[in-house]
């Protein structure tokens, strides 16, 4: 035979064998790779090996194999295979004999050790794989101790304190390993919808022990805080920063970057106590005035977004603000506190006037970035629509508008101007500010600009008769200005006046929010459940049962009525955006528990 027809005879060997193999079609396969195996079997064994096995060729994969050993340098994980093939012909002491001898001969290096740990991966024999690892870290200890492809090994076989251990021993060879090892065990252990973080305990028990054992060793604290803040555990986190603080005498940075994720996530009682912590440290303390200032903001938004904040806890706050403008005076610094007492005296001591005149005399009597004037004549906008200064209002917002055209709080304004001419029953002129802020770059804003301009279209589309939108209107003006008996009684009215406008699921949904206003939760309830008896395919009705669901949560205490709508929620409104809330909640009234 040729040079050239033997070389063409191999090809279309090679051509046929590959194509059964790939079809599984291992006895047919079989024949064309013994030939090649003959010619170059370097190239062939993997192939020749498996399609032996797969026709249950036993003698001749031993025989093959044999020869492999015999024949190669770095041959070790060649004993895996020719265990394996003693496995299946039944004779354990040699397949055990053939595990051993690769261990034993494997020298360590990268470029043998890798190949044999991996023919034990392959073949799911981990420990025998853990024991090739780590014969590698015993003879390079402080170069390459092999502690990720160890943890791999030990998660596949289900031992995750083992894994976890792994990962912190890492941690402790070199503090750099930290990130790489936090977001190694990230991905191994999971993500809990529920806790926000890991989601097995073992990660956080082992840390525990190692920061007892090792209390000079501060990156397993640091992991530690940061396994807590995963969690939302922000009072745990702020246990072991502050311990981490007091014991590296350091000067409250962490514990100041905690508090801004604790308001973040809106734990203020949490981020009360780490500002605490610093103002505790004495005013020499570098963050001793900001902690002060900002633990009063904590202060407001933790009393603020409680059901029934109580007329003292309101005036002993807002004293405790006019305090702290008074000593630290008026700057950029503290501007959210002036805000934030204008706000209490508008919408909680019932002192509006005084508020818009406060806020006045400041952007009166001292100057403003731009963008932060911009942010408090939105509230003096909003405090002048409080008491029915509607011109003065719309002037404010148009000011606002016209500086900051295409940014948020421009945008912001432009609704604002379009809810006045909704007021004001110019309801083309709002329909078409909101059609314009359907594309707003903040969402919520673009949201209720939709929800408007469909309210608006449902109620007059087709009736040319606005005489129920503007009595709608003025109810909703009249719960702005917290005047909600009137604004119950114009809402009934519509009823009453005009028995076929199509206003019926926003009445319900609005006299639903203004019976929470007065802590009339049970009328509430009834107005959502309305909503989903008549008007279930509406705009409004994954929102009311959303709410209902929220309402038994945390007003009625009717934990179990909670979780029964929440499931409705997910089977009835699959689409909703509440979903995803609706399932955590869900979960946890039912008492889902860390793996």
């Amino acid at each position: 035979m040729s040079v050239i027809t033997a070389s063409a005879q191999k090809a279309t060997d090679d051509k046929l064998a590959m194509q059964f193999y790939e079809q599984k079609q291992y006895d047919k396969a079989v024949i064309y790779f013994e030939k090649l195996y003959d010619r170059t079997p370097d190239t062939y064994f993997s192939y020749y090996f498996k399609c032996l096995i797969e026709t249950k060729d036993y003698k001749t994969a031993e025989k093959i194999t044999k020869r492999h050993i015999k024949h190669s340098d770095s041959n070790t994980y060649l004993y895996v295979k020719l265990g394996m093939v003693y496995k299946l012909m039944g004779n354990t002491d040699k397949e055990k004999d053939q595990y051993n001898k690769a261990v034993k001969e494997v020298t360590p290096e990268q470029s043998t050790l890798f190949p044999l740990a991996h023919a034990f991966e392959e073949a799911e024999l981990y420990d025998y794989a853990i024991e090739v690892y780590k014969k590698g870290r015993k003879e390079t200890p402080t170069t390459y101790p092999y502690f990720y492809e160890i943890a791999d090994l030990y998660k596949k076989k289900g031992d995750l304190k083992s894994m976890v251990n792994e990962y912190l021993d890492a941690v402790e060879f070199r503090e750099s390993e930290l990130y790489t090892a936090q977001a190694n065990l990230q991905q191994s252990l999971g993500y809990d919808d529920k806790n926000g973080g890991f989601n097995n305990p073992i990660l956080k028990q082992e840390l525990q022990k190692r920061i007892q054992q090792k209390p000079d060793k501060t990156v397993f604290s640091e992991f530690l805080i940061f396994l807590l803040i995963q969690q939302k555990d922000f009072d745990g986190a702020f246990i072991q920063s502050k311990a981490l603080d007091r014991r590296q005498k350091g000067d409250g940075t962490r514990i100041m970057e905690l508090a801004k994720l604790c308001i973040s996530n809106e734990n203020y009682i949490a981020a009360e106590k780490c500002y605490q912590y610093i103002i505790s440290k004495g005013k020499e303390n570098p963050y001793y005035d900001i902690a002060s200032i900002e633990k009063l903001n904590a202060n407001y938004l933790q009393l603020t977004n409680q059901t029934n904040p109580t007329t003292i806890e309101i005036k002993t706050l807002h004293a405790s603000m006019e305090a702290a403008i008074k000593q630290y005076g008026i700057s950029n610094t503290t501007l959210p506190l002036i805000k934030k007492a204008a706000l209490l005296k508008a919408y909680f001591l019932n002192s509006p006037q005084e508020a818009i005149q406060s806020l006045e005399e400041v952007i009166t009597e001292y100057t403003f970035d731009k963008s932060i004037l911009a942010e408090i004549k939105l509230d003096l906008g909003d405090m002048n629509l409080l008491v029915g200064n509607i011109w003065d209002a719309s002037l404010l917002y148009s000011q606002v508008e016209k500086d900051f055209k295409y940014e948020p709080v421009g945008q912001a304004a432009k609704f604002r101007n379009a809810k006045l001419s909704y007021y004001a029953s110019d309801f083309a002129w709002a329909k078409t500010q909101c059609d314009v802020l359907k594309g707003a770059t903040t969402k919520t804003i673009a949201n209720d600009a939709l929800d408007l301009s469909l309210i608006i279209t449902d109620a007059i589309g087709v009736d040319t008769n606005a005489v129920p939108l503007s009595m709608f209107a003025s109810a909703e003006l009249s719960v702005l200005q917290h005047q909600y008996d009137r604004a119950l009684a114009r809402l009934d009215s519509i009823n009453l006046l005009f028995s076929e406008h199509t206003l019926g699921d926003d009445i319900y949904y609005k006299k639903a929010d203004i019976f929470k206003r007065m802590n009339r939760y049970a009328d509430a309830v009834k107005m959502y459940e309305n909503i989903l008896e008549f008007y279930p395919n509406e705009l409004y009705g994954d929102d009311a049962l959303f709410k209902e669901a929220e309402l038994y949560e945390r007003y009625l205490n009717d934990k179990e009525k909670a979780k029964q709508l929440y499931q409705d929620m997910m089977v009835k409104y699959p689409g909703s955006i509440y979903v995803v809330e609706a399932r955590k909640r869900f979960r946890d009234l039912r008492g889902d528990s860390v793996n």
